[in-house]
C-alpha cells in the first residue's frame, strides 16, 4: 500500500494514498511516498516512474540485508534497522528493516511490517511541515533516530538483567537460570550483527560530504552515529559479561562438586579402617579370641578411637 506526503511550493502539507502520487515530484515539491509489505508490482511501478537501477529493485525486494548505503548518482539506497521487543520478555526481539531511495526532492521508504518508530515520524511530518522542509534526508535522519531512540531501552533493560545475574552468579555464588543466559547471549550477537554495519552506514553518511544530504542533517547524523557506537560498545559489554557470567557459574559449580568430592572422601577414608576392623574380626576362623571380652574391648574401643582420630587429622590440616 502506497502512502504520499508531499509539501507543495505554497507551504502546505498534503497526505494522500493510493500509487497516483507515487511518482516524482513536480519542481518546488518535497514527496515522501512510503510503502508497506512491497510485492512485485508496487516495485516495478517504483522502478519505472522513478528509473530506480535494477539492482537497487533487486536489494529493496530482499529484507534481511545488512545495514548499508548506495550511491547510484541520482539518489542512495539506504538500509536501516531497529528493534522491538515484546512487553513482557526483553529477549524476544524483532528486527525491524526500511529500505530507503533518498533524493533531492523525494525520499521513498519501503518496509515489510508497520513499525511504531515510522508511524511516529509519519504523523509528524503530517502536522509539522518543518520536517519536509528540511529535505528528504532529514526524514532520513528522523527515522534513524526514532529507531536508535527506541534501541536504547532494550539493551539497557538486558543490561540490567545482565548486572543481576551477574551478581547472583558471583557475589552471592547463587543459582542462575543458565537459559536464560544463553538467550540474552543469543539476542546480543544477533543485535550485534545488526548494529555494527549501522554503525558503519551512518558513519559513511556524514562523512561523505554528500549533496543530498543536508547540513544540518549531515550534523545530526554524526550525533546519531555517535549514539549508535555508544549502543554497540554496550551490547558488545552485555555479550562479553554473559560469557563471563556462564563461566562463574560454571566455575563456583566446579568447586561445589570438588567440595563434595572431598567430604565424601574423607568420609571413606574414616569408614575405611572400621570395615577393615568389622572385617578382620568377622573371619570364620577358629584361632579368633570369638569369646574374649577383652579383644571385644579393643575391637570397639578401636572403632571409636581410630575414626575419631582421622577426623581430628583432617580438621587440623584443613580438609574439614
Amino acid at each position: 500500500m502506497f502512502q504520499v506526503i508531499e509539501l507543495g511550493s505554497d507551504g502546505r502539507v498534503t497526505a494522500t494514498e493510493g500509487a497516483e502520487r507515487a511518482c516524482p515530484p513536480p519542481a518546488g515539491v518535497v514527496r515522501w511516498i512510503d510503502l508497506v509489505e512491497p510485492d512485485a508490482a508496487a516495485l516495478e511501478l517504483l522502478r519505472e516512474r522513478f528509473d530506480l537501477h535494477p539492482l537497487a529493485i533487486d536489494d529493496c525486494a530482499t529484507f534481511g540485508l545488512q545495514s548499508k548505503v548506495d550511491d547510484y548518482e541520482r539518489y542512495l539506497f539506504v538500509v536501516i534497522h531497529s528493534f522491538t521487543a515484546a512487553p513482557d520478555d526483553p529477549l524476544d526481539i524483532q528486527i525491524h528493516e526500511i529500505h530507503a531511495f533518498v533524493a533531492g526532492d523525494y525520499i521513498i521508504t519501503v518496509h515489510d511490517n508497520p513499525l511504531p518508530t515510522h508511524a511516529a515520524v509519519w504523523a509528524r511530518a503530517v502536522a509539522d511541515r518543518s520536517t519536509l522542509e528540511r529535505g528528504p534526508s532529514w526524514v532520513l535522519y528522523r527515522h534513524v533516530d526514532a529507531m536508535v531512540e527506541a534501541t536504547e531501552p532494550l539493551v539497557v533493560r538486558i543490561r540490567d538483567e545482565l548486572d543481576e545475574l551477574e551478581q547472583v552468579a558471583i557475589e552471592e555464588a547463587g543459582e542462575v537460570d543458565l537459559r536464560r543466559v544463553f538467550r540474552i547471549k543469543r539476542t546480543c550477537v544477533a543485535m550485534r550483527r545488526v548494529m555494527r554495519p549501522l554503525r558503519d552506514s551512518l558513519a559513511m553518511l556524514h562523512r561523505r560530504g554528500d549533496p543530498r544530504i543536508s547540513q544540518r542533517a549531515m550534523l545530526h547524523f554524526r550525533d546519531v552515529s555517535a549514539h549508535v557506537a555508544r549502543l554497540a560498545e554496550m551490547i558488545e559489554e552485555a555479550r562479553e559479561v554473559s560469557a563471563g557470567v556462564v563461566a562463574s557459574y560454571q566455575a563456583f559449580a566446579a568447586q561445589r562438586v570438588n567440595d563434595i568430592m572431598r567430604r565424601l572422601t574423607i568420609f571413606s577414608a574414616i569408614f575405611l579402617p572400621l570395615s577393615f576392623i568389622v572385617g578382620f574380626f568377622g573371619q570364620n576362623f577358629t584361632g579368633l579370641p570369638f569369646d574374649s571380652g577383652v579383644w571385644l574391648a579393643l575391637m570397639l574401643a578401636a572403632m571409636v578411637m581410630v575414626p575419631a582420630g582421622l577426623f581430628e587429622w583432617f580438621r587440623r590440616n584443613g580438609w574439614m
